[in-house]
């Protein structure tokens, strides 16, 4: 790790292995809490929901949607955050996609309780997102745009996130029943709050 001052604080870089490990444990969580949004048909909100949605409603596997539909958030990323940052999300979300895709293989589920898995899924993103956040990593979409406006702007990533998560889920009327909706909103408030609690700025300075 490296040092270097912030004001009067003294800021210790991420190493390169720890974001590594990071990046790695992060999209490990994010895709098992995917793998259980999918069983239990569920949706969350961002890209992520708009992919599940295509996979319900059209049969396009959920970590293809994911992949394809975050391209054009690359170049706005590169432009506004930097090089760095969209090169270590392109990574994120490419490991999203394969371990959501080997997910499938290696987990199985025999019974899941639909309130359950709702509330395991919106913990499981919202920690792996928190740790990908930590590092100076997103993955795409509406992430980008909420990471943003946090360090130009002050707005809470998480708050945002909400809102227009829940903006999303409601177009999953369409495809779900009432109660999966409910489940989906309640699911995507846990996810986005565990965000807005724990990623402030100020809070955590650690940098990569």
């Amino acid at each position: 790790m490296s040092q270097r001052e912030v004001g009067s604080m003294l800021v210790v870089r991420h190493g390169l292995h720890e974001d590594a490990l990071a990046l790695i444990l992060g999209s490990l969580m994010v895709a098992l809490g995917m793998t259980i949004y999918a069983q239990a048909v569920l949706v969350v909100g961002g890209v992520a929901g708009v992919a599940l949605l295509l996979q319900y409603t059209g049969g396009i596997n959920f970590w293809l949607g994911f992949s394809l539909i975050n391209l054009p958030f690359y170049l706005l990323g590169w432009k506004r955050l930097g090089g760095a940052f969209i090169v270590r999300t392109f990574i994120a979300v490419s490991l999203v996609s394969l371990f959501s895709r080997l997910t499938s293989e290696w987990v199985e589920f025999a019974r899941l309780n639909a309130a359950y898995a709702a509330v395991m899924a919106g913990t499981l993103c919202g920690t792996g997102m928190l740790m990908l956040f930590r590092h100076r990593t997103s993955l795409g979409g509406n992430n980008i745009l909420a990471i943003f406006l946090q360090e130009n702007f002050g707005l809470r990533a998480g708050y945002f996130q909400l809102a227009v998560d829940l903006a999303i889920l409601s177009t999953s009327f369409l495809v779900l029943a009432p109660g999966k909706v409910f489940l989906s909103t309640l699911s995507a408030t846990i996810l986005n709050l565990i965000l807005a609690l724990n990623h402030r700025p100020g809070r955590y300075l650690g940098v990569s």
